[in-house]
C-alpha cells in the first residue's frame, strides 16, 4: 500500500469511498433508503483541492491503481497548534486489512510537523469507529454535538490526540 497526496483526478474516488463508507458504517443511524439515495459528487473535493485553504490537504492509501481510503487534514479553528482530521475513511471492502491504522498513523506524522495536538469527530453511535481511535490512542476530551443529517440527528463526539513531535522521534 502507498500513502500519497491527493489531486484533484483523485476527487471521484474520494467521494466514492465516502458515500461507501455511510452507506455500510451507518446503517443503524440513518434511514437506509436515505443512505442508499445518497448522491456521489466529486465536485465539492475537487474545488478543495484545486483551491485549497491554508493547512489543507487529503492524503490516500492506494493499493495498485485503486484509492482505498482518504485522510483530510486542517487547521482546526479554534485551536492554532491543534490539527483537525476533517473525514477519515476506509472503503469498507478493505476493513480490517490494516490500511485505517497505516493511514491513521502516516496522518499523525504528517501532522506532528506542524501541531501539537489533533482532534477529529465520531458519531456517538459508530461503535467501530470509535474502537478503532481508542486503540491508537484517542480519547473524548468531552466536546459533543448534535448536527442534523439525513432527517436524522446525530451526537458526535470530538477525540484528542497528542502528536509526537519531530523532534522527539530523533
Amino acid at each position: 500500500m502507498q500513502v500519497r497526496y491527493a489531486e484533484p483526478r483523485d476527487a471521484d474516488a474520494i467521494e466514492g469511498i465516502r458515500v461507501r463508507g455511510w452507506q455500510a458504517a451507518y446503517r443503524h443511524v440513518f434511514p437506509p433508503t436515505k443512505l442508499d439515495a445518497m448522491p456521489r459528487d466529486g465536485a465539492r473535493w475537487r474545488d478543495r483541492l484545486l483551491n485549497p485553504e491554508p493547512g489543507f490537504e487529503i492524503l490516500l492509501a492506494v493499493e495498485g491503481d485503486e484509492t482505498v481510503a482518504f485522510a483530510s487534514l486542517h487547521t482546526y479553528d479554534d485551536e492554532p497548534q491543534t490539527a483537525l482530521i476533517g473525514a477519515f475513511y476506509v472503503d469498507p471492502d478493505h476493513w480490517q486489512r490494516g490500511v485505517g491504522a497505516t493511514l491513521l498513523k502516516r496522518a499523525e506524522v504528517r501532522l506532528s510537523e506542524r501541531y501539537r495536538t489533533a482532534v477529529l469527530w465520531v458519531l456517538e453511535e459508530n461503535h467501530r469507529a470509535r474502537g478503532f481511535y481508542e486503540a491508537a490512542g484517542w480519547a473524548p476530551d468531552g466536546g459533543a454535538e448534535t448536527n442534523e443529517r439525513l432527517g436524522v440527528s446525530a451526537r458526535e463526539l470530538r477525540y484528542r490526540k497528542r502528536l509526537s513531535s519531530s523532534r522527539s522521534r530523533e
